[in-house]
């Protein structure tokens, strides 16, 4: 039997991008152990095959093909180590969304890949394009025994490596940087992929609480504040007052502390998940690194909102940013809340560098407090202190303020950081004078989602750990919120509970039960 050239040209080129594609893994980080068992690089080597032969496939072009797989390969490690760098964790299968976020809200995401990062990455897409035009599609492009036969021969080899994997498959640890380093990057995400496809059996709290057990009923507004965290502890030179609603708020708090949260940097639902349901981030397996998609999926989980619904609570989410973003118009209403007020909502609300001001949001906070019928739940997500910082920089006369001792050089992000902590700051005692006046009981619980990127900061006085300052004030002392729930006809306990370090999943219902609710 005849065969063209073209047949064997495909799998030859194919091999050649392999090797390719193990050269552009080293530039990985951590870089991944080139020993790995034959399970790993099956995966590998079965993932490669389907990804080069679907473009000759598509193009009848093997060169070019070969230099768009690497393209995208070595876009993938660049996008890896800028997130590892930042966030400190590379890329994973639960980040695609992000790809698409990036083209939908691009501030958010490509300012952190940097601009080499992104020159090299076009320069690798450059040069597949090239070969659109310098490369001919053969003859035999759809022959059996040309080139159509060669990328059979490949998805042959791809359909084996990968079976026979998915027969014996190699176990995760879910510590990314870890399995990075033993598997590499393609399996790695290949077995987070594979991994998420089943539904986590993780049950939250409410679900087992029952409704009868209330006791009172004040009105409950959570804020999770936007990276915020107590820069104080980085540099002694911050001048102590820039927190100072804060510190009298947490001075007079019913309950407040250190919160450890699931994220770093970024990633704010995985804490908003881990408050919302009270499911800790271990029990979720894979999903615990997006868990909103597996909601959106329709997985049922019970949560806060939905609880304190058949409490009678009305329920609301105030986020000052596009609804489509994490895909919060599908899943929240999915965990109970009634009404979602998104960017929609404060069309001309004034600005605080290039997001909604924390003010504006306070004013959204007691204006649906002032308008309520019943006893509501307000849960506010802030968006004024998302970076990236660095492209709001500050003239130096507007951040001597923050300051006893000017900063080191290379520290111009924690002076804009400084400037958002402040009306963080501004809106805590707006909401604290409104409450401390209004005539029905209220509770506020204010914590951070993360702490904020700032990697030249970090390396200029020291990393931080990742937990947050969290307090739980109540407009009623103890004993005058017992009056009030003795005439609801409700019955009352204690309140109080000692500063603890708490985990984010725990924190709601520490919050209820310092309100007698539970």
């Amino acid at each position: 039997m005849d065969v063209d050239g073209a047949l064997l040209q495909v799998p030859a080129v194919g091999a050649a991008g392999l090797v390719l594609s193990v050269v552009i893994e080293r530039f990985l980080l951590p870089s991944p152990r080139l020993l790995r068992s034959p399970q790993i690089w099956g995966i590998h080597v079965g993932l490669w095959c389907v990804a080069y032969s679907f473009l000759p496939l598509l193009m009848g072009r093997p060169w070019c093909a070969m230099a768009a797989t690497s393209a995208v390969l070595a876009t993938l490690v660049l996008v890896s180590n800028a997130k590892r760098k930042n966030l400190r964790e590379p890329f994973l299968f639960q980040d695609y969304d992000y790809f698409l976020d990036a083209l939908r809200f691009p501030r958010l995401f490509l300012p952190f890949l940097g601009l080499k990062s992104f020159c090299l990455a076009a320069a690798f897409f450059a040069l597949a394009l090239i070969g659109v035009w310098t490369e001919t599609p053969p003859s035999s492009r759809f022959a059996p025994r040309g080139q159509l036969g060669g990328i059979a021969v490949l998805l042959f080899c791809a359909v084996i490596s990968l079976g026979w994997t998915k027969r014996h498959p190699p176990a995760i640890s879910l510590d990314p940087e870890k399995d990075i380093q033993n598997m590499g990057l393609l399996p790695s995400l290949w077995l987070y992929g594979m991994a998420s496809r089943t539904l986590p059996e993780a049950r939250s709290p409410f679900e087992r609480m029952g409704t009868a057990v209330r006791r009172s009923r004040p009105h409950l507004v959570a804020v999770q504040s936007e990276s915020f965290f107590d820069a104080r502890t980085l540099f002694a030179g911050i001048r102590p007052d820039v927190l100072c609603a804060f510190d009298s708020l947490r001075a007079a708090s019913d309950m407040h502390g250190s919160l450890s949260v699931p994220a770093w940097g970024a990633n704010t639902v995985r804490t908003e998940f881990s408050f919302l349901t009270g499911i800790p981030a271990r029990h979720m397996g894979v999903h615990r690194f997006n868990p909103y998609q597996t909601i959106a999926r329709g997985w049922p989980v019970n949560a806060l909102p939905l609880f304190l619904k058949k409490l009678g609570y009305r329920t609301v989410c105030i986020h000052p940013y596009w609804a489509r973003f994490y895909g919060r118009d599908r899943v929240l209403r999915q965990l109970g809340f009634e009404t979602f007020l998104d960017i929609s909502a404060f069309d001309g609300a004034r600005r605080a560098g290039s997001y909604v001001s924390d003010e504006e949001v306070g004013k959204r906070i007691l204006h649906v407090l002032r308008e309520a019928a019943s006893p509501v739940f307000i849960f506010a997500v802030t968006m004024e202190n998302h970076g990236p910082l660095h492209l709001d920089p500050l003239r130096l006369e507007e951040t001597e303020y923050f300051y006893t001792v000017p900063p080191p050089e290379g520290c111009a992000e924690l002076g804009t950081y400084l400037l958002h902590l402040r009306n963080a700051d501004n809106m805590l005692h707006m909401l604290h004078t409104a409450l401390k006046q209004a005539a029905f009981p209220a509770s506020l619980c204010f914590y951070g989602d993360h702490v904020p990127i700032m990697s030249t900061v970090y390396k200029t006085f020291r990393t931080p750990s990742g937990a947050v300052p969290y307090f739980c004030w109540s407009n009623l002392p103890a004993r005058d919120m017992a009056a009030h729930d003795a005439k609801t006809q409700l019955p009352a306990t204690g309140t109080c509970r000692p500063e603890c370090p708490l985990g984010a999943h725990d924190l709601a219902s520490a919050w209820l039960q310092s309100k007698n609710m539970l």
